[in-house]
């Protein structure tokens, strides 16, 4: 047994469920001897290396308040994009040597990364540059992301959560637009910068209530705009009202952004390009080249907040990988990445494992081809019993004064 203390950390963008995996490592640590004490660090990384960090043991006896946080969306101890240096890289040595300082001063022996594709880079760089040195500790990523396309694990915590929300707004969208006779488009545009896992949520309500979006358009599939006008203009036969539902990151044959000539152009550390406006531009595109009624609508920020609309599977599952990630650690696994293995569709069951993290990091998993139409713009029945089992179950939200109460951890150093 390594016997010493943890950190915790979250990295990347913020679900409706990785506080609930905070939650799980916060009560996997209570429960095993090897670890006293249980830092957050503030900030991911960034806190680590400014030393911003706040003891959580008083939290993790706290049933109540862990119940709350694990309910509470965003990340309660913030989070950050700091991509770390190269192991092998002379000149980002001082970078790793502030972390190795960190953490002998706590006695760190165990760090948990909550995070995505770039935060599992970090586990991976992290684990590469302790491996053979002096300070023996164990380092093991927690994958979050609505995004559903980190490698290795059937989904992702955070995931189940927002395709919920999407398939819930999505079948309120389609309510709405079908009370007129006046032909009109509109465009859902949904994250998903390269892979069209939350796109195709959009497609849920087809299944549940028999009302679905006319055309779905993933990352997946090059996008023509030729082939797109032919699709609306065939569906705008059909009925007046026609609802799109478009990723974000739809690209062209010569691989620009469909909504290039919206954005930026800026792009974050890890060199993703910071994206929006595909649905304005096909909204645009639509009203010129058809001359209908259109508008468009982005989701945004709302798909990975919006935890009043969250999974209770995915909830659960969230606090169970966390604390499968401390019991993994305890047991002796390092550079290692918890993940979902399906064992059953009906019923619905999964197993966690641990993956080998080099294996893992800087992958991306797309939706594959059997989930999507031959045509390019639909979900096959494949897809949607894939999807269905993730979005099941209501959670028991607290209430203060008709909002629900969430949980805020303070930014106090221990």
């Amino acid at each position: 047994m390594l016997k010493g203390n943890a950190v915790v950390g979250q990295s990347g963008g913020p679900t409706a469920a990785i506080n609930a995996t905070l939650a799980g490592v916060i009560r996997g640590a209570l429960e095993v001897d090897a670890i006293d004490t249980i830092y957050g660090a503030f900030n991911g990384v960034e806190g680590m290396l400014d030393g911003r960090i706040c003891n959580l043991n008083e939290l993790a006896s706290d049933e109540v308040q862990l119940s709350l946080l694990a309910n509470t969306p965003a990340a309660a101890l913030g989070s950050c994009r700091k991509k770390l240096p190269a192991p092998d890289d002379e000149s980002g040595a001082p970078v790793y040597e502030k972390l190795l300082a960190f953490f002998r001063k706590y006695n760190i022996r165990y760090f948990f990364y909550i995070g995505g594709n770039d935060s599992m880079d970090t586990v991976a760089k992290l684990t590469a540059w302790l491996d053979g040195g002096d300070w023996e500790m164990r380092v093991m990523g927690v994958p979050k992301t609505i995004d559903n396309d980190v490698a290795g694990t059937d989904h992702t915590p955070g995931f189940g959560s927002a395709a919920k929300y999407i398939a819930a707004s999505m079948q309120e969208i389609l309510r709405d637009t079908a009370v007129y006779t006046v032909k009109a488009v509109t465009i859902v545009e949904i994250m998903g910068r390269d892979a069209g896992w939350l796109t195709a949520a959009a497609a849920l309500p087809g299944r549940i209530c028999g009302i679905s979006p006319d055309l779905v358009y993933l990352p997946e599939r090059v996008f023509n705009f030729d082939k797109f006008y032919s699709d609306v203009s065939a569906a705008l036969e059909r009925k007046p009202n026609v609802v799109v539902a478009v990723s974000e990151g739809l690209r062209l044959a010569d691989g620009s952004y469909v909504g290039e000539s919206t954005q930026s152009g800026a792009v974050d550390v890890f060199g993703h390009r910071y994206l929006s406006g595909t649905g304005k531009t096909l909204e645009l595109a639509v009203g010129g080249k058809l001359g209908v009624k259109h508008r468009s609508v982005e989701l945004n920020i709302l798909q990975r907040c919006a935890s009043h609309l969250a999974s209770k599977t995915d909830l659960d599952e969230s606090v169970a990988v966390g604390r499968a990630a401390v019991r993994a650690a305890v047991n002796g696994e390092s550079g290692k990445m918890m993940c979902f293995v399906r064992t059953s569709d009906s019923p619905y069951e999964v197993d966690i494992v641990s993956g080998d993290i080099a294996e893992i990091a800087n992958r991306i998993r797309c939706v594959p081809d059997e989930f999507i139409t031959p045509d390019g713009c639909g979900i096959t029945d494949a897809g949607i019993e894939y999807l269905l089992p993730l979005i099941q179950g209501e959670p028991e939200l607290v209430y203060e004064n008709g909002l629900p109460k969430h949980f805020e951890i303070k930014r106090t150093n221990s």
